[in-house]
């Protein structure tokens, strides 16, 4: 078992909100206020009902604080010196993004910088089960997107990477690959 996984549900109903707070830190990219805003909604008797509540704070969020979550969020593959998080820089690593040949790290660049010159934020996809070439892929059809489509799509890979990053610290099964729709 994973050293973050945790051994059975630990959710409980009357969670002090400073241990939800601290048990979901890194869910969200550098964004605490989701949890802080689903923990009003306890309780959750499994991850389905936690994911939809975080799920739930991101949509009811007002604009600019949804911005601000989308901007928490690095760039793929980015310069070596960036700092990220444990979560991303394990994702991208598992991705295959650091270590893309030339071609592929300018392809990425020069993707990145197209798409936030044109909607101003990162280009956010969860990455497990993609590599580079369809990574790329996805840049290319998204650059195609209004700004509304897109910042919606940016919110949904968003609370996708936080199903994956649940799964992982909280299910004993590996079963739970696709959050419920």
């Amino acid at each position: 078992m994973d050293g973050n996984r945790q051994p059975c549900w630990p959710f409980s109903r009357n969670m002090p909100r400073e241990e939800f707070m601290a048990m979901l830190e890194g869910i969200y990219e550098r964004s605490p206020w989701v949890a802080e805003h689903a923990w009003r909604a306890e309780p959750f008797g499994d991850i389905h009902s936690l994911h939809a509540a975080l799920t739930q704070a991101v949509h009811s969020a007002d604009p600019p604080l949804q911005l601000s979550l989308i901007n928490a969020h690095p760039e793929l593959a980015p310069d070596r010196a960036m700092q990220l998080t444990p979560e991303s820089r394990s994702e991208q690593h598992g991705a295959g993004l650091d270590a893309c040949d030339d071609a592929r790290r300018h392809s990425l660049v020069t993707l990145n910088r197209a798409y936030r010159e044109r909607f101003g934020y990162p280009f956010i996809i969860a990455v497990r089960g993609h590599d580079p070439d369809s990574i790329i892929a996805a840049m290319k059809a998204r650059l195609r997107r209004t700004e509304r489509e897109e910042r919606q799509e940016a919110l949904d890979q968003i609370n996708r990477i936080a199903w994956f990053r649940l799964n992982d610290r909280f299910s004993d099964s590996d079963s739970l690959d696709q959050p419920m729709e």
